[in-house]
């Protein structure tokens, strides 16, 4: 197999930014899911704030994302956000740092499916445009340094940190800077708004079958499955669920062990109903392209953890070796491990 496909997704839930090549850490690629829009329900003393995921926003589609990164290392680059109105198509654009000065930024308690973490409010401007564009108020919040502790089984290292609790394991983080080595050196399983692990990682042999469903003429976009890997090459749609580990080799490089990249894959990745919405419109799909939950419903519910849910795709994490690593599209993907069962999702409020 061979790694066709890679995208990130600089703030959760809009559209992902497609990347030919990308440094790889325990906590995702870097930039990834970094930043999310929060809802502010109340704007009193003690405002009050819901997390906005493309699930219960579908209008978070009409808001595209490019990195542009710089040439040498005098800054982090930023992340183009476009917005295109559906009614106008009118077309306006925003440039965000993708490593905010955070000195002088407010901090507030985030928790994103049970798992909390810390995050910087970001300035008014970048605020008063995304509420401009939604047409309600919301608040742009980056991560920073925080990171969020990583739930349930889907951890590698789950039965170790079994008996921590998440106060404890982030008061472990606090003092890293993400992206500078020093977090991946700590090989932690942390991750950043990302729903419950770093990578997801899907196949077009298992989008081929889904596209099948359509009527012809009609084929499913990758890009709703919000994949960070999409291998290609796989022998039969829906055998990643039961791989229970990837090994990515440079084509860039020889083929030894200094330039592996091994990927534990442990759990499935339930799907909602953000796949049925129309990137066009930011609602719901006409015709049968707005019922592909419901096609995948009828034998794709085939994870006991996640019952209701259709599956497509595996939740993955780096191993870290110490050092810098990256992958890139083209690169040769081999399954290292084979599980004999499927597994079975648990995390705190999701599933079942």
């Amino acid at each position: 197999m061979k790694i066709s496909q890679l995208y990130t997704y600089p703030i959760k839930s809009l559209r992902g930014a497609a990347l030919v090549s990308s440094q790889v850490t325990p906590h995702g690629f870097p930039y990834d899911r970094r930043f999310m829009v929060l809802k502010v329900l109340d704007d009193g003393a003690s405002p009050t704030f819901r997390n906005m995921t493309i699930t219960y926003f579908p209008e978070m589609v009409l808001f595209s994302q490019e990195l542009r990164l710089p040439q040498d290392s005098s800054s982090a680059g930023v992340v183009v956000v476009t917005h295109i109105a559906p009614d106008s198509k009118l077309r306006t654009q925003i440039e965000i740092p993708l490593m905010p000065d955070t000195s002088h930024l407010e901090v507030i308690d985030v928790v994103l499916h049970n798992s909390p973490t810390k995050a910087h409010i970001m300035p008014r401007g970048y605020n008063e445009w995304f509420s401009s564009r939604f047409g309600y108020e919301v608040m742009l919040v980056y991560l920073g340094s925080h990171l969020r502790p990583v739930l349930g089984n889907l951890s590698p290292g789950a039965c170790k940190l079994k008996n921590d609790t998440a106060a404890s394991w982030l008061s472990t983080l606090t003092d890293h800077v993400p992206f500078l080595g020093s977090l991946q050196a700590e090989n932690m399983d942390g991750i950043t708004f990302a729903d419950v692990a770093p990578y997801l990682i899907v196949t077009e042999k298992s989008l081929e079958d889904v596209s099948s469903r359509l009527p012809e003429g009609e084929d499913m976009d990758i890009t709703k499955f919000r994949p960070n890997v999409v291998l290609a090459g796989s022998d039969k749609a829906y055998d990643e669920d039961f791989w229970g580990g990837l090994r990515i080799s440079s084509i860039a490089h020889t083929l030894n062990e200094d330039n592996l990249v091994f990927m534990d894959l442990t759990q499935n990745c339930a799907r909602c109903a953000s796949l049925n919405w129309d990137y066009a419109t930011g609602k719901a799909a006409p015709g049968e392209s707005g019922t592909v939950l419901k096609k995948l419903m009828k034998d794709r519910r085939v994870d006991t953890g996640a019952k209701y849910s259709p599956i497509f795709g595996r939740y993955g994490f780096v191993q870290s070796p110490g050092r810098e690593q990256s992958i890139a599209v083209g690169d040769i993907v081999e399954v290292s491990k084979i599980n004999t069962a499927r597994t079975t999702f648990e995390w705190p409020g999701l599933g079942n």
